[in-house]
């Protein structure tokens, strides 16, 4: 029967030094900036800052987030708008996806959805298919949900249109006692 030599077996629980060292190649591996690595799904997010204050209009096509203060106008059509909890916003805002944890004085249009978290605060009118509200939240406007990107009905044979007809002459009624009417009046009955 063959037996293992005990020397040549490595340890389950690897020391010290080798987990810093794994660790340290792991850490140095996944802080380095590497696009290949990067998913899909991943956005670039550009960020503004607490002592940043912005005057005008601003427009981008990638992700925000604001920290800083904005007087204006703020659109980000196709991407995802996040008023972060220290962001103070007096501006019309319009992006794809509009997330407040801080503070937005103005109106808010987004083509998916309008999400005020917990300590966000919102006074103007909402604009968007869903709207969330977390509880701690603070809103103060009016919201109006109807999708706005209606898709146009599929081509389709020519509507039905109603047909005129010649009307029918009436017939006295074989019974007595029925009143004569406009047809399709409810509770009046006519000959034919």
């Amino acid at each position: 029967m063959w037996k293992r030599d005990e020397a040549v077996r490595q340890p389950a629980v690897p020391t010290n030094e080798a987990a810093a060292a794994a660790a340290h190649a792991a850490g140095a591996q996944a802080s380095r900036p590497d696009n290949f690595a990067r998913g899909q799904n991943e956005r670039d997010v550009v960020n503004i800052g607490k002592s940043v204050v912005i005057k005008g209009e601003l427009n981008g096509s990638e992700d925000l987030t604001i920290e800083g203060h904005v007087e204006g106008k703020i659109e980000l059509r196709e991407h995802v708008l996040t008023i972060g909890p220290n962001g103070k916003i007096k501006a019309e805002l319009f992006a794809k996806s509009i997330v407040v944890l801080g503070e937005v004085i103005g109106n808010v249009s987004a083509s998916e959805k309008v999400d005020i978290r917990e300590n966000g605060s919102v006074e103007g009118d909402i604009t968007a298919p869903r709207v969330a509200i977390a509880e701690g939240a603070h809103f103060r406007g009016s919201v109006d949900m109807q999708n706005k990107a209606v898709k146009p009905a599929p081509q389709a044979a020519k509507p039905l249109t109603p047909v005129q007809s010649e009307p029918r002459p009436q017939t006295a009624p074989a019974s007595g006692n029925v009143q004569q009417g406009q047809p399709g009046q409810p509770g009046q009955r006519v000959g034919v």
